[in-house]
Order: structure tokens, then sequence, then C-alpha cells
């Protein structure tokens, strides 16, 4: 697999009435082409916010004060505004956790799909509705005709999801990132959607950054993961090795959480504290406050990502400690 995506070394902060609020340090990670990949961690931990400055579809108050985010050979933070309208939809998409707020409630699903396929491909007419509706037959959506002429609210959770996956992919992008994309669905509806974008992702040939808290949903669905905490990487490797050899606390606490088979009535396993509501400010590990291995050095400077292994990285001054 070649590289498709590049973060290095990204840092994000607001401005705010209150002060500067860093929301990302030094996030680095990269995704390749015809794979999975996963931002997990609590909410806040940054992962929205990274998915959103890829596509540069920042609020006024950010303003990325560092780091790079190569696409194929192009930096996208240096763009022109222009040609990075046209990498939007083309060949990077996105899709949210609330297909409802996504979809126009006056206009039918037809529609908003031909004016996708106007917008990025210049299709009209015939060949936009023939389009739409094949998209719409490929995320397996019954009554394709009925489908372009209904309304959202016409229209239920799983079937509107279906729908923004049709449009994302419309227009054929390279990278897909999906941003909590099952959250508001029940489980069945979620894992049907799941199965769906593992078989559109080989049927299209395409890559997706899959963001969300859910670590069932992880191990199911990403070839890789980077596990966030206060707008750092925490972790980040295979799903099969960080799943099966967790370094960071923060990755085993969160692995702990997870509801065990047989486990009924037994206390559940939380990790203490709560994330820094401002991690800019944190002067050492912004995890030294909930960590159980906290020692001096932790609060005094927040460690590098070192390897665990030659694709696995964890940000502790654990790792490579004999007894860790």
């Amino acid at each position: 697999m070649t590289t498709l995506l590049t973060i290095t070394d990204l840092s994000l902060e607001f401005k705010t009435e209150r002060g500067t609020l860093k929301a990302l340090t030094g996030i680095s990670f990269d995704v390749r082409t015809r794979e999975i990949f996963g931002l997990v961690g609590e909410t806040g931990c940054g992962k929205t916010v990274t998915g959103l400055s890829i596509l540069r579809l920042l609020p006024r108050s950010a303003h990325i004060t560092n780091g790079e985010i190569v696409f194929w050979d192009k930096n996208l933070l240096t763009l022109p505004d222009k040609e990075m309208e046209t990498i939007r939809g083309n060949d990077i998409a996105m899709i949210f956790q609330d297909p409802s707020s996504s979809l126009n409630p006056v206009f039918t699903i037809g529609s908003q799909m031909e004016r996708v396929l106007r917008q990025h491909k210049g299709m009209k007419g015939k060949a936009a509705n023939e389009r739409a509706a094949q998209m719409l037959n490929a995320v397996g959506l019954p009554d394709v005709k009925r489908m372009l002429a209904a309304y959202p609210h016409q229209l239920s959770g799983g079937q509107q999801q279906r729908v923004m996956i049709a449009m994302a992919l419309s227009c054929e992008p390279r990278l897909l990132i999906a941003d909590e994309p099952t959250t508001a669905l029940d489980v069945t509806i979620q894992a049907q959607i799941l199965r769906l974008l593992r078989d559109l992702q080989t049927q299209f040939d395409f890559s997706v950054i899959l963001i969300t808290h859910n670590l069932g949903v992880v191990a199911q669905t990403c070839d890789r993961l980077a596990v966030l905490y206060a707008g750092r990487v925490a972790e980040t490797g295979s799903t099969n090795d960080i799943f099966n050899n967790p370094q960071h606390p923060y990755t085993r606490g969160l692995m702990n959480a997870i509801p065990k088979p047989g486990s009924r009535g037994k206390k559940m396993q939380a990790i203490p504290g709560t994330v820094p509501s401002n991690p800019g400010m944190v002067q050492g590990c912004p995890f030294a406050p909930r960590c159980e291995f906290v020692m001096e050095r932790c609060t005094m400077n927040p460690p590098a990502l070192s390897n665990v292994s030659e694709a696995h990285l964890a940000s502790c001054f654990l790792i490579g400690e004999p007894d860790n």
C-alpha cells in the first residue's frame, strides 16, 4: 500500500473571549491507500477537528499554528482556496454523525444528489439522475425511484445515512472521512452501515478515516488506528497490535472499560478524573493527573511517541521499561 495522506506535527488553537484554547498539539499519522484508519478517543480529544482540518472546514476562531497535511503530493494547508474547493467532494469527502442535519429538509434526495454531481462533476439531467440512482442502489436502498423522489423526513435514520454515504461516494473520492457515522443509529443498523462501508471501500477502492469513540466499531472495521487524548496522539499502530498489546495507560484504561462477557453484576471499570479543559496549558503529559503509573517527570515534560515495534508507537515514558 502507498501513502495517501500524511499529517505531520499538526497543532491548532481556538481564539476565544477567555483566551487561547489549544485543541491539537503535534498530531502525526498517515493513511494508506485502500485502508480504514480509525481515530479514537473520548469526546473533546480532537478527533472531529482533525477531520475538519483536513478539509479546511474550520470555524474562523480556529488557527493552525504548525504542521502539514499532505494529500498525495499536495500540502492542503497551503493550497489556494479555489484548488481546495475542487478537492472537497471530488478527492476527499466527509459524512457526519447526524444525517438529518446534513440533508436539506425542503429538497428531495434526488435533487440534492444531482446538485452535488452538477457542482463537482458537471453532470446534469439524465446523466446525473442515473448516477444518483446507481449510487443509491450501491448502498442497498430499495425502490431507488421512490427514494430519489423522497424528502429526508420520509426516510429512517439508517436510510438517511445510506443516502449520505451514496452522496459522498458519488464523485468517487479517494478518501472518505466518516465522523461517528453510526452513533445516532441502533445497534443492528450500526452493524449494517459498518459492513456497508467495508464492502463499498473494497468495491470503489477508497480509503476511510473512521472517527469514533466506540472501540467495538474499531475492532471490527479498522486496519490501523490512532488513539487521541487531549489533542495529542497517545498511541498508534495496527488494530491487532493495539488491542492485543496496548501500551499507553489511557489506551489500557479504554480497553478495561469495555464490558466483558460474563461481567454481568460486576462493577464497571472507569478511568478516574476528567479530560483537561485546556490541554495546551498542561506542562507535562496531559494524562498524568489520571494515570496510575504517573512519575515526577510525567508532570514536567510531555513524552514523545516512542517505538513499541516498527509500526506501533505510544507516547509514554514507560515504553522500553522492563516491567511495562
